[in-house]
């Protein structure tokens, strides 16, 4: 089968012939319908992201999947061939630690992936595999930032910095559990435009002198309940700090590998606030997505920016690192 194989050791990917896995005790095998390229996927072949616990150097890419179930080994019940499914983006052992697909262990660019078996969702038969595929990491990270780590509430005003692939779902996420008003505070212009298209209230420019005055307008005067950073840059926290309202929290999803600075402890420990370390999320999270989809609760058809062929790999990894055409998730589909 054909496989998208990132080489560890010189940072190259290659479109590989690999032969197609078989399912141990306890495993399904899938045939992959649609894969998502993740900009982590790029910092992976960039050098940026390293495999911890990948054993040897080779590993196929692609932690975002759903297909067909088309095998199983033994012990493996409750399954059938052709049923609809996507996988969660890791597992974890008993001892705890998460090994994610794509990175620690072979992952879903390719014609054929291989899961542990409580790692395999069902899926309605009418939500697209290229939307149910995303639902692992690009939407399920920024719907546990929301719900889980930065327990937002309704009523509660929130901003959002950084409108990639995970904020602009953290904005229609936000609208769902009655967040307002939802801001958007994006540098450039198009992500902006499709914030607001999204269903966020106004959409800033981190750059205008005058945001911090727009937003305390924008909540009243009291400033943010929750602020989210889904860019990981420094100067999104230094700015975000300064609209928070009392009992503010903010959240960092977004890895910019640098020290996190409070300007004054004083105002801060005063009003309360609160600053909140995200990463990921866990299987309950993308369970209750598939269940939100289920009852047309969730629309992700506007997160599909394009759908490529699986050889064309390569062409999708250079257009998320250049945000050629200002994608939220390219898919690939072998």
């Amino acid at each position: 089968m054909l496989a998208g194989r990132l080489h560890v050791a010189d940072r190259v990917l290659r479109m590989e012939s690999v032969p197609v896995p078989e399912p141990e005790r306890g495993q399904v095998r899938i045939r992959v319908e649609a894969a998502g390229v993740c900009l982590s996927d790029v910092h992976l072949i960039d050098g940026t992201l390293t495999p911890l616990y990948l054993p040897g150097d080779v590993v196929t890419l692609g932690h975002e999947v759903a297909g067909v179930v088309d095998a199983f080994g033994d012990d493996v019940e409750g399954w059938a061939p052709g049923q609809r499914v996507l996988l969660q983006a890791g597992e974890r052992d008993r001892r705890g630690t998460v090994f994610t697909r794509g990175v620690d262990y072979d992952g879903g660019w390719a014609e054929y992936a291989v899961a542990r078996e409580d790692t395999v969702v069902p899926i309605p038969d009418d939500l697209p595999f290229e939307q149910a595929c995303i639902i692992p990491d690009a939407v399920s990270t920024p719907w546990a930032a929301v719900t889980d780590t930065g327990r937002t509430r309704p009523g509660e005003a929130v901003a959002v910095w950084g409108v990639g692939g995970l904020g602009a779902h953290a904005v229609q996420l936000l609208r769902l559990v009655g967040a307002a008003p939802v801001i958007a505070v994006e540098p450039l212009a198009a992500a902006r435009d499709r914030a607001t298209a999204l269903g966020a209230d106004a959409a800033l420019d981190p750059a205008d002198p005058g945001l911090r005055d727009a937003v305390l307008e924008l909540t009243g005067g009291r400033g943010l309940d929750v602020a989210f950073d889904f860019a990981g840059v420094t100067p999104v926290r230094e700015q975000a700090l300064t609209v928070l309202a009392r009992r503010g929290r903010l959240v960092l999803a977004g890895i910019a590998n640098k020290p996190v600075t409070i300007a004054s402890d004083s105002p801060f420990n005063y009003f309360r606030q609160a600053l909140l370390g995200h990463y990921g999320s866990e299987s309950e999270h993308v369970e209750q997505l598939v269940s939100l989809a289920r009852q047309r609760r969730l629309d992700l058809s506007a997160s599909i920016s394009d759908v490529l062929p699986l050889a064309e790999a390569e062409e999708a990894v250079r257009r998320v690192h250049t945000k050629e055409g200002n994608p939220i998730r390219l898919i690939l589909r072998p």
